[in-house]
């Protein structure tokens, strides 16, 4: 089974003010670092159809807030989306269109295109999730290696990524179980869906069910 990692691969990002970062970025780890930049840059530019609800902070129309969340700049939110009670937005956040930002959950440093759901207690760190992808309750993106050390992308070959801080890279139509862990750097392929309880590391194929580390299925159609 190919464990894809490039972005084309992974994503088809149609959301305007992310298409330009998604095609020039090779793998989608790349654009971690670029994240804020790019909020600041787009916030410079103007974000037609946009409004700031406070300093460095932009949402689309028809976006839902509850009064309990925070939201901490810089930050881009796109049209439709609702972020729940007690969401913790920590800054560098950018989301395409009808997302779910759930009740205690917390993101930081992270891209969700169009329809992605991380709707109960999950934890999002220096990620990306691409359209539809679907975190299930208390499942988290673990971002930081014991040791401290730079993130490796362990796939078909290693990737030498350079980066203390990687969470979880979740493909198009992604579905991780509740309760699992995607420790530092782990990938998961379009329309993958992730058994619950999982605690997974490395590079899983599209178009697989993951019931655990050692067992996983293509799917059938």
């Amino acid at each position: 089974m190919n464990k894809k990692v490039k972005t084309k691969e992974l994503f088809d990002c149609t959301v305007p003010y992310l298409k330009n970062l998604f095609d020039e970025s090779e793998y989608p780890w790349e654009m971690l670092p670029k994240i804020k930049e790019h909020i600041k840059s787009l916030i410079a530019e103007g974000l037609p159809g946009f409004t700031e609800i406070k300093e460095g902070v932009f949402v689309g129309e028809n976006v839902k807030i509850d009064p309990t969340a925070t939201i901490i700049a810089p930050a881009i939110i796109g049209e439709g989306t609702e972020i729940r009670p007690g969401a913790y937005l920590r800054g560098n956040v950018i989301t395409g269109r009808n997302c779910v930002l759930g009740n205690s959950t917390e993101l930081k440093n992270c891209i969700l295109l169009d329809k992605a759901q991380v709707p109960h207690y999950n934890y999002v760190g220096d990620s990306v999730l691409g359209n539809l992808a679907h975190m299930g309750a208390g499942s988290i993106c673990s971002n930081l290696k014991t040791d401290g050390k730079a993130v490796v992308i362990h796939g078909d070959i290693e990737y030498e990524t350079g980066l203390r801080k990687i969470g979880g890279i979740l493909g198009d139509g992604a579905d991780i179980g509740c309760g699992c862990i995607l420790n530092p750097g782990t990938v998961i392929g379009k329309t993958t869906s992730v058994y619950p309880l999982n605690s997974l590391r490395g590079v899983f194929p599209s178009g697989c069910i993951v019931k655990s580390m050692d067992n996983i299925v293509v799917r059938e159609n």
